[in-house]
């Protein structure tokens, strides 16, 4: 072929690939193509919580993880739908977050390094924006076993080294790979981004997103899972609900105002990752920081709040497989321990078990089994050992 043709058909290809990044870029993520991808629209990641609802609609209906009472509308969204799981990291160049406050309920534990990372636990409320997504740690995966019947699972790979941590060998052994199993690597664009507000300034694992719409349709549209299964089955059929109980009347709550702890006290960034509950008694809520700053949900502009604190203390230990990139951790959250809540501005002791992945951790106090106040819960993984100061 003559060089000037070449040369003229790389210059077209070029500019092409230019004008449409340019497009989808100062569009927000959307490219006007007769494709599946102009289809969708990426949210702003300062977008709010999603579910739009009539603000005088009175709130009837409980949600069955925590308990918060929400509206018939919002019902009729989760009824169709089941629990899914996303791993939202917490690194310093992750923050702020979007979506923890508008999921159901949280867990918190290192996952390497004395980073820690969140299994944020969404199914009656929607989040338009939801991340950073990162990787799969294997504890997290038999935290979410609890959660019925497959449920759904957003993240960005795993670990994969042979040995205990190996999360993504689990969810292979589980056969959850390509049905409820939603690891980026496996579910294309427009379902994942990464957001061209932090591509210029932050390494790009800090950078993947979604929305749990996004992730709920392609669900039912590519692996037909809504609230039933392939076979019929409902999610919820071996689902376990926690107690619930309306807040506590002003005079009787607690003056236990701040909540102090955390994770890895020897290491370098053990600053970067002390985290504080402070308890507003006319809220009755707990007002989360992080790193010594208030930790905000870029969603909403305003810091994670939460009804319940529950803090269980597990063994850590080393998994000792060979990573390169840094120790894979593991925490025995199936078992049993000590633990402690805070809700109602007070502070009680209490007792945590699980006997095995697919049984729902239950918490007690004297042998009798803790209600919790209805709103978001979340859940502190902390080594044994661990001081926590109230």
């Amino acid at each position: 072929m003559n060089k000037k043709v070449v040369y003229l058909i790389s210059l077209i290809i070029f500019i092409g690939v230019g004008y449409f990044s340019f497009k989808y870029f100062s569009s927000g993520g959307t490219v006007n193509l007769t494709s599946p991808v102009s289809t969708y629209q990426v949210p702003s990641s300062n977008n709010s919580e999603s579910i739009a609802t009539n603000s005088n609609e009175p709130k009837t209906e409980e949600c069955p993880l925590n308990g918060e009472m929400l509206t018939k509308t919002q019902k009729e969204k989760w009824d169709k739908r089941r629990p899914l799981g996303v791993m939202i990291e917490n690194h310093k160049e992750a923050r702020p977050q979007s979506g923890l406050s508008s999921a159901d309920i949280v867990y918190e534990a290192v996952a390497e390094g004395g980073i820690t990372r969140f299994l944020s636990i969404f199914y009656c409320k929607d989040a338009s924006f939801i991340g950073p997504i990162r990787s799969a740690r294997i504890y997290f995966v038999n935290l979410l076993q609890e959660y019925g019947k497959n449920p759904l699972y957003a993240h960005v790979g795993g670990a994969n080294t042979a040995g205990p941590a190996d999360a993504l060998g689990e969810i292979s052994d589980l056969g959850w790979s390509n049905y409820n199993d939603l690891n980026q690597f496996a579910v294309p664009f427009p379902y994942y981004w990464r957001d061209p507000e932090r591509l210029p300034n932050r390494a790009t694992e800090h950078t993947v997103y979604s929305s749990t719409t996004k992730l709920w349709d392609y669900a039912v549209k590519y692996r037909k899972l809504t609230n039933v299964d392939e076979d019929g089955v409902k999610w919820d059929k071996t689902f376990t609900k926690w107690q619930f109980k309306d807040d506590a009347a002003v005079a009787e709550r607690g003056d236990k105002t701040k909540i102090s702890f955390g994770f890895w006290a020897n290491n370098s960034l053990a600053n970067d990752f002390t985290v504080v509950w402070d308890y507003n008694k006319v809220s009755n809520n707990y007002k989360r920081s992080n790193g010594g700053e208030p930790h905000l949900d870029k969603n909403t502009g305003k810091a994670i709040e939460s009804k319940n604190v529950i803090v269980i203390f597990t063994k850590e230990s080393v998994a000792n497989d060979g990573y390169e990139g840094g120790q894979h951790m593991l925490y025995k959250v199936i078992g049993s321990g000590d633990g402690l809540l805070f809700q109602d501005g007070k502070a009680t002791e209490i007792k945590w078990s699980k006997s095995d992945a697919e049984e729902r951790m239950t918490f007690t106090d004297k042998g009798k089994k803790v209600a919790f106040s209805r709103g978001q819960i979340f859940v502190e993984i902390l080594p044994l050992g661990n001081k926590v100061t109230y």
